[in-house]
């Protein structure tokens, strides 16, 4: 290959990396809460979580995929984390919500995909599952699979998403700064009727409450009026549902994961997801009818790992009080809040099924309208 053809290929590679990942909410002077996020703002900024994305996308008709999120790098199943999930409006499919309700932990990475491809991701994880060194007596998994319905840019009928698909999210997961917009589970979803997607932020909670850090991720694939930090962009806008009656554009659905280093019990992380719908709620999003919208939280505290089996028949664990709790709830509303948006900042406009259009969130006329709300830093 001549030296010159090189060079272009890997100047184009750059470039399509670099434009891979549009500017994040704070780029803009926009900033949510009071909080300091993470070192990347992402879901990342807990140690040891690592998050892959699979991307779906082929011919016209196809805008899916998968995204994973690991609470750490060892056998899951046989070192279960602290898990509680909380249902904020339950029409979805989310699996795995009775074991977790009844026990308390999660036993596998938790996927998020299409509706109509819950199965599929819940066939990867058991093979994930029963594949990893170790767990070769497995006779039973768990699988955590959270799901939006992107049926209006994708052919969900099609069912695309395959077990592949899912353990190459898995296999592609890492630390450090989280892809948003469309890629993932994000790739066919609207928001707000804009194009919605993954998002991710964090939080840090001072010193002298703990030090702990909170991170989310979500799948923003749902309705409402947007607002940005107590700003009415949807009205200013003059886009929102309900604006000509078309009732369901407000329909849809939300997957939210939130993940702390902070040792807490189910108990406390069910409370703990439970604030994450505020976040939403700070968004302008309803939760309407139509909608599954659904909060996984997860300690990820070392010394709080659930052994699979155990020669001692009692669990020893330290966590915090329910004193030491607010701050981690002001962490969770703003995390998840600034997650949303950044899902909005970062999508791009995308054509899908039957040459359905959705827009992307028109970035610059907003940064406009938190100018003249002085809500722009």
């Amino acid at each position: 290959m001549k030296k010159s053809l090189l060079t272009l290929i890997l100047i184009t590679s750059v470039l399509m990396i670099a434009n891979s990942q549009n500017k994040r909410l704070r780029d803009y002077g926009i900033e949510i809460g009071v909080l300091k996020t993470g070192k990347n703002n992402a879901i990342t900024d807990v140690a040891g979580v690592t998050v892959g994305h699979t991307t779906v996308e082929k011919g016209d008709n196809i805008r899916t995929g998968v995204t994973a999120i690991i609470p750490h790098e060892g056998n899951i199943y046989q070192m279960k984390v602290p898990a509680a999930m909380y249902i904020g409006n339950g029409f979805g499919k989310l699996a795995g919500y009775s074991q977790v309700e009844e026990l308390g932990n999660i036993e596998t990475p938790i996927i998020l995909t299409n509706t109509l491809s819950v199965p599929a991701a819940s066939e990867g994880l058991i093979t994930y599952t029963l594949n990893q060194p170790g767990n070769e007596e497995v006779r039973s998994v768990n699988s955590i699979v959270g799901e939006t319905n992107d049926g209006w840019l994708n052919d969900i009928r099609g069912r695309h998403i395959t077990q592949e698909h899912v353990l190459d999210a898995i296999k592609n997961a890492k630390s450090g700064p989280v892809t948003e917009g469309n890629v993932g589970a994000g790739t066919g979803t609207i928001c707000f009727g804009y194009k919605g997607g993954i998002g991710t932020s964090s939080r840090v909670v001072p010193k002298a409450k703990g030090g702990y850090t909170v991170g989310v991720l979500v799948q923003t694939n749902f309705g409402g009026v947007l607002e940005i930090n107590g700003v009415p962009i949807g009205q200013e806008l003059n886009h929102y549902p309900y604006m000509e009656e078309i009732l369901n554009e407000a329909d849809g659905s939300c997957m939210i994961v939130v993940m702390t280093d902070a040792p807490l019990s189910s108990r406390n992380l069910k409370r703990l997801a439970k604030r994450a719908m505020l976040g939403l709620a700070k968004t302008g999003g309803i939760a309407s009818n139509g909608s599954g919208d659904y909060v996984i939280a997860v300690s990820t505290a070392k010394d709080n790992f659930v052994p699979n089996s155990e020669e001692s028949m009692f669990y020893k664990s330290e966590v915090l009080s329910n004193e030491a709790m607010s701050p981690l709830f002001l962490a969770t509303i703003e995390a998840t809040e600034e997650a949303i948006l950044n899902s909005l900042f970062a999508a791009q406009t995308i054509t899908g099924r039957d040459n359905h259009t959705i827009k992307a969130l028109p970035v610059e006329q907003v940064v406009e309208i938190m100018k003249k709300y002085n809500k722009v830093k």
